[in-house]
């Protein structure tokens, strides 16, 4: 708890500002754009209906031994959760959703939250993905990068079938359409002929039966793209196309930060960046017998952090959400005008064929194993 507290006034100190400057420059958060003279409080209104995941205390111990509190080491971890919890509310209840203090929510709502409260039995749990970075190589306890904590999330969608997300985490700075249009019209549990025919016989509706029998449908995509922007600090070359992919309406922001502090990166105003901070240690929350979940403590209520795009450390993670196909239709075409268009120094590349050197891509389903604890 003083690690807790020592960490949260040196954030505080290092970068928070309690207010917007006055300026005509837009504010865009998550593919939306705002004024700050016109609509400042819809702005803020925006910012809070995201869901805010920070450091807990006092839940049941990782693993049944391990710690009972995340304070210190799983800022990233809360920041992936922030990441795929934009993806679900997107899902389910769109973009535009906006979230109020003591104003009744969806049922859909309250069951996005239980996926990630603190407990062993919740698919996106602490628990969980700490658990699952033991197989990435991180020891419980251990901070996690946002390569990692990308490669935890797209195992443990696998076996979250009310979701039922398709998790693309691209490799070497490179997106390839094939392989995501073939994971994406996969049917689960086919074999490698419905694979590979499955988004060749789409009828108009998004639904089909291929070769195998199976009937199909676009499941919708979390894209995250692992990057490095430089080798100690990021390349000004880039901060143009790393500001233009908050502006995309397919946008789930960024996991980045400084050395052993991540941030959730949610927007940007000029040329300083929005983030909600996990660095706050608040106790456990759990769910009511009804199913709903006491909200206020998930759902940061003040003016968010800024920090200056050149602080930043070089290792981030974008993300991405495509509920339906003509989504990342979309979001191709926008890469290929506005990311693409440098030809210098691209940030990623996007290309259409699965590169020949690669092995071969095969759409990832549920393992048949049990994970001991998890």
């Amino acid at each position: 708890s003083v690690l807790s507290r020592y960490e949260n006034q040196i954030t505080i100190l290092s970068d928070y500002l309690e207010e917007f400057p006055e300026t005509d420059e837009p504010v865009w958060i998550l593919g939306r754009q705002h004024h700050l003279n016109t609509d400042k409080s819809k702005l803020l209104l925006d910012i809070s209906a995201r869901l805010w995941f920070t450091y807990r205390r006092k839940f049941s111990p990782i693993g049944g031994t391990g710690p009972s509190s995340d304070a210190g080491w799983g800022c990233m971890l809360r920041c992936g959760q922030m990441m795929l919890a934009q993806a679900l509310i997107c899902r389910h209840l769109g973009r535009d959703w906006q979230w109020e203090k003591h104003k009744k929510q969806p049922e859909e709502y309250h069951r996005i939250l239980r996926c990630f409260l603190d407990r062993k039995d919740c698919c996106y749990s602490i628990h969980q993905m700490a658990q699952m970075g033991v197989g990435e190589g991180k020891s419980i306890g251990e901070w996690f990068g946002p390569n990692t904590v990308a490669q935890v999330l797209k195992k443990l969608a696998l076996f979250d079938e009310w979701n039922s997300l398709a998790v693309y985490v691209s490799m070497d700075n490179t997106v390839v359409i094939e392989d995501i249009k073939k994971m994406c019209w996969s049917p689960p549990q086919s074999s490698s002929v419905a694979h590979s025919s499955a988004h060749l016989h789409r009828s108009a509706l998004g639904r089909n039966k291929n070769a195998a029998g199976f009937c199909t449908a676009w499941k919708p995509l979390l894209l995250i793209i692992p990057l490095r922007l430089g080798i100690n600090h990021i390349n000004p070359v880039y901060i143009d196309a790393f500001k233009e992919c908050f502006k995309m309406p397919q946008s789930l922001g960024a996991l980045g930060g400084k050395p052993n502090n991540a941030y959730y990166f949610i927007g940007f105003l000029g040329n300083e960046l929005i983030y909600l901070d996990p660095h706050t240690t608040q106790s456990f929350v759990d769910s009511e017998e009804n199913g709903t979940v006491d909200d206020e403590s998930f759902h940061c209520q003040q003016a968010p952090h800024r920090m200056k795009i050149m602080n930043l450390d070089p290792s981030v993670a974008l993300g991405f959400f495509c509920k339906e196909e003509c989504d990342f239709d979309n979001w191709c075409s926008l890469v290929q005008k506005e990311i693409l268009k440098q030809q210098s120094l691209r940030m990623f590349e996007l290309v259409q064929k699965h590169p020949p050197h690669w092995p071969p891509f095969i759409p990832p389903s549920k393992p048949e194993v049990t994970t001991t604890g998890a």
